[in-house]
C-alpha cells in the first residue's frame, strides 16, 4: 500500500481549494457591513435582515421550491417506471428507440431542449409558468433518476420476488412490499438529485418561463447583470448552507440503515 506522499496531500489541498474557497470567501462577504461587496467594513448581519424582506426575492425563492419538490416528484415516478421497464421487461419491439429516448436528454445541450420545449409549448397553446417549468424539469430530470435506479435493479436479487409470488402475493404487491422497499435508497436518491438539478437549473427555466414566474436562479441571474449585491451574497450563503445540512443528514441516514441492515443480516445468519 502507498504511503500517502507529500505530493498527493499538495494536490489534495490545491484541488479542495480551488473547489471550495470561492465559497468560503462569498460566505465571509455575505457579513460584510459595506454595499461594496469587494471592500470589509466590519461584521455585520444586515443584509441577512434586509433579504427577509425582500419580497421578490422570496418569492422567487417559493417558485423554486414549488418546481423543484413538483418536477422531482414527477421524475421520480416516471423514471422509476422507465427503468423497471428496461430492466426487467427484456427484449421488446422499439427498446432500442425507447432506451434513446430515455437517456437523450443526458447529452442533449439545454439551450436544444429549452428551445424545443418552448416551441411546443407555444404549438399547444399552453401559458408558460409554474406548469410549463414543472414540465420541462421533469423531462430532463426523470433519465438521471432512470439511470441510477436501473443500476440498481441490475444487481437485485429476482429470488426474493419470486418468493413472494410464490406465497400468493400479485406481481403489483411484489413490487409494493419487497422490490420498492429495497431499491428506496436508490429512488431515494434519485429524487435527491432531480431536486437539485431543478433548484439549479437556470437555462431550461429561462426558456419555459413566463411573466408569472420566476425561478430563483433566474432572479439572481438579472440582479448579478446589474452588479453584484451584498444581499445575493446572504442568498448564496443560505442556500449553501440548506444544501450542506442536507448531505450531511442524508449521509447520517444512509450510514444508519447501512449500520441496520447488517445487524439484520447477522442476526438472520445467526439465526
Amino acid at each position: 500500500m502507498k504511503r500517502f506522499s507529500w505530493f498527493n496531500a499538495t494536490s489534495l489541498t490545491f484541488g479542495f481549494a480551488f473547489l471550495y474557497l470561492p465559497m468560503i470567501i462569498l460566505i465571509i462577504y455575505s457579513f460584510n457591513s459595506s454595499k461594496l461587496v469587494t471592500v470589509w467594513a466590519g461584521f455585520s448581519t444586515r443584509w441577512y435582515g434586509e433579504l427577509m424582506q425582500n419580497e421578490d426575492m422570496l418569492d422567487a425563492a417559493w417558485a423554486t421550491l414549488k418546481v423543484a419538490v413538483f418536477s422531482s416528484t414527477l421524475a421520480t415516478i416516471l423514471g422509476t417506471m422507465a427503468a423497471y421497464v428496461l430492466v426487467r421487461a427484456g427484449r421488446f419491439a422499439g427498446r432500442t428507440l425507447f432506451s434513446g429516448m430515455i437517456y437523450a436528454p443526458l447529452v442533449m445541450p439545454e439551450v436544444i431542449t429549452g428551445l424545443s420545449l418552448l416551441l411546443l409549448f407555444i404549438g399547444i397553446g399552453l401559458d408558460r409558468g409554474i406548469l410549463t417549468i414543472v414540465l420541462a424539469h421533469t423531462t430532463f430530470a426523470m433519465c438521471y433518476v432512470s439511470v441510477v435506479v436501473s443500476s440498481r435493479l441490475t444487481s437485485f436479487d429476482r429470488s426474493l420476488e419470486e418468493a413472494a409470488l410464490d406465497l400468493g402475493c400479485s406481481p403489483f404487491e411484489a413490487f409494493r412490499l419487497v422490490t420498492l422497499p429495497i431499491i428506496a435508497p436508490a429512488v431515494i436518491s434519485g429524487w435527491l438529485l432531480a431536486f437539485t438539478l431543478s433548484l439549479d437549473d437556470l437555462v431550461i427555466a429561462s426558456f419555459t418561463t413566463g411573466p408569472s414566474a420566476t425561478t430563483l436562479p433566474i432572479k439572481i441571474f438579472s440582479a448579478v447583470r446589474l452588479g453584484v449585491s451584498p444581499e445575493i451574497n446572504a442568498l448564496s450563503s443560505i442556500m449553501i448552507g440548506l444544501v450542506t445540512l442536507g448531505v450531511i443528514s442524508a449521509s447520517l441516514i444512509s450510514k444508519r440503515a447501512a449500520v441496520a441492515r447488517a445487524k439484520d443480516e447477522q442476526a438472520a445468519a445467526g439465526a
